[in-house]
């Protein structure tokens, strides 16, 4: 009785939809999604907000639904092909979660088949047909570099130029970009202690500098200075409104779509050296060992001394030579009691290997490198996170002392793992020889750096440290706090890379607020609120897109290799085959089931592994293995390898 009514009832949700066109939807009381079948779709897309009725049906065991209604679109525009079938034109698109083509009436007028192009669905009234779209532009021909980047960037819902009007405005900043005596009077003066910044080479805008100052042998005066981009960009401005419709910079492998007009971000708040320069500071009274005697946060006037890359501040510290020496050793010593304490208090030592592309003038791949961390980018990051946290104490310390609630910020949290995900990883890792202390489901951060540090420099170490990245929450922003698991800080924020992040300008709008004694509203709340949303969707947006063009340049890159034969680690093992990550390039393929060699393999679940039945040789996760590669398809971004016996 109480399971037909729970059968008949409705739910709404964000509908998560494959490339075969099944849904999934969660709900309350069910163990597993709720799927619900193409035919049941009724037009809706990944990602729509929808109502689904709950049906007396289940397949495979499944219980299933149906879409009854789509309450909000999560996109209309798609990116793809135009390719022309029984005399009829059609965008094939580039997403591999939508499940239909588009047809385009109008298709062939003025485009040629294999451009790629952007479309919006114009009509969709009948599931059983496809949807009508019009192409809005024109990207080029497929396989072009340009080409294949803008379908990048459009196809994740960014757009590379700014509207007239926000340009328009970021000139008319920076043409009254003085600063005013009156400005400086209402500022904390910098201008005389030393300064710099530290940036990676190809860096165009600097949003955080350094300050140094020795109080006394035990005592030195740190200032972490943000570019003060709010000072410039006003809540509800033209620039404004595109920033938090942007929510980010984007990081693609030849290019940076900025969140801001580079007016902005390149010249007027970029902490550029020998200019003064508006920011918003963090400054520490800190000791050797790191400990923080006294801070203040507030608005300053700084002028860098000197613009350090990464690579130019590590061989001052390796050398014991260069500029600003004693100021760099200070910090870096600094800099490790700070991490020191970090991770004695649980902070999780993830490292991830990124990979750099080195590109010929048509932006094609020549050669595939991985990035060195240097001492000097952990150095930063230390400084950061420092003053991330600080911020995020002071305000709701603050919010505590005048009777606010404590979600009158943004803070980035990271939920503790899910218990479903911790066990699993745990049953991997036994399965590969490795043991991970999990208690009820439940599993302390300290035993995730144990693991760490005994798979440090094995072959398997990157498969693990991934495997077990993966198993954790997604971080994102929120007004109301509950931690951030693998920093183990109990309140944390993103303060310091307003330039190119929008949540660091509410939290530097908070900021302001509470200093300036000004009570934020109600109606300011709800808005914070739901720009945390739209943040952490257009963060992971951001993340996918630059994915996506490292994927397309590995596969380019190879496509010059094919028949070549190199080292790789078994990173994924399905029913279909063997997924394996080459060595050097970190270019991820398959090798499919029927060529793993003159046996019949099937999968074993328990062990990670595929097993011949006749001669039991066994390809399982974390395995070195020798491949050959046999293609490399640009069309469907995707590499497939051979063993070599």
């Amino acid at each position: 009785m109480n399971e037909n009514k729970q059968e008949n009832k409705k739910i709404e949700g964000i509908i998560s939809v494959t490339g075969r066109g099944i849904g999934y939807i969660s709900a309350d009381g069910y163990e597993e999604d709720i799927e619900i079948q193409k035919e049941r779709l009724n037009t809706a897309l990944n990602r729509d907000t929808v109502s689904v009725q709950i049906i007396d049906k289940k397949i495979n065991n499944r219980t299933q639904g149906e879409v009854i209604q789509i309450i909000s679109r999560a996109r209309m525009k798609f990116v793809g092909v135009l390719e022309k079938e029984d005399g009829r034109f059609y965008l094939s698109p580039d997403d591999r979660r939508m499940y239909t083509n588009i047809f385009i009436p109008s298709g062939g007028d003025t485009v040629e088949e294999d451009n790629k192009i952007l479309v919006t669905i114009t009509k969709w009234d009948d599931s059983n047909k496809e949807p009508e779209g019009k192409i809005l532009k024109v990207l080029g021909r497929k396989g072009d570099n340009e080409t294949e980047m803008q379908a990048i960037i459009l196809g994740h819902s960014f757009d590379t130029d700014f509207p007239l009007e926000v340009e328009k405005a970021a000139e008319e900043i920076s043409k009254n970009s003085k600063i005013t005596e009156d400005e400086i009077a209402k500022r904390r003066d910098m201008r005389n202690t030393t300064t710099f910044t530290i940036d990676p080479a190809d860096a165009k805008d600097f949003d955080d500098a350094l300050s140094f100052k020795k109080i006394d042998e035990n005592t030195f005066e740190v200032g972490i200075h943000i570019a003060d981009v709010t000072h410039y960009v006003r809540p509800g401005d033209a620039i404004d409104k595109e920033a938090q419709e942007r929510g980010t910079s984007i990081y693609l492998v030849d290019r940076t779509i900025p969140m801001l007009p580079e007016a902005l971000s390149n010249d007027v708040c970029s902490l550029n050296p020998n200019q003064d320069k508006l920011a918003f500071s963090a400054i520490f009274n800190l000791n050797k060992e790191g400990e923080v005697l006294d801070h203040w946060f507030g608005r300053t006037i700084i002028n860098s001394d000197k613009r350090f890359t990464y690579q130019s501040a590590q061989e001052v510290l390796d050398s014991g030579n260069g500029p600003f020496v004693d100021e760099l050793k200070t910090l870096e010593k600094i800099g490790k009691k700070l991490r020191e304490k970090r991770f004695k208090n649980g902070s999780i030592a993830f490292e991830t290997e990124e990979v750099k592309f080195v590109l010929d003038e048509k932006g094609k791949p020549i050669d595939i490198k991985v990035k060195k961390r240097l001492e000097t980018m952990i150095m930063i990051e230390d400084f950061m996170l420092l003053a991330n946290r600080k911020i995020a104490k002071f305000i709701y310390d603050l919010c505590k002392k005048n009777g606010l609630s404590d979600t009158m910020a943004i803070y980035r949290i990271h939920d503790v793992p899910n218990q479903e995900k911790i066990e699993e990883l745990s049953v991997f890792l036994k399965a590969i020889g490795y043991n991970l202390e999990v208690k009820d489901g439940k599993i302390d951060s300290k035993n995730i750096n144990k693991l760490l540090k005994e798979i440090k420099g094995k072959p398997e170490e990157k498969l693990i440290s991934t495997a077990t990245i993966r198993s954790m929450a997604k971080a994102i922003y929120s007004t109301k706090n509950i931690g951030h698991f693998s920093l183990s800080f109990k309140y944390y924020t993103h303060f310091t890379s307003p330039i190119r992040r929008y949540p660091d300008m509410m939290v530097h709008r908070i900021v302001a607020s509470h200093i300036g004694g000004a009570k934020i509203t109600e109606e300011e709340l709800k808005l914070y609120s739901r720009l945390a949303i739209e943040s952490s969707q257009r963060e992971a947006e951001a993340v996918s897109a630059e994915r996506d063009s490292i994927k397309y340049k590995q596969v380019e890159y190879m496509t010059e290799h094919v028949g070549e034969e190199f080292e790789g680690i078994i990173t994924g093992v399905a029913t279909f085959g063997v997924f394996v990550e080459e060595t050097r390039t970190k270019a991820e393929g398959l090798i499919r089931m029927r060529d793993l060699g003159d046996d019949y393999y099937t999968f074993n679940k328990s062990s990670y592994s595929v097993i011949g039945d006749r001669k039991k040789k066994k390809y399982q996760l974390g395995d070195l293995i020798k491949i050959k590669l046999v293609e490399a398809n640009l069309d469907a971004k995707t590499i497939t390898w051979k063993p070599i016996k």
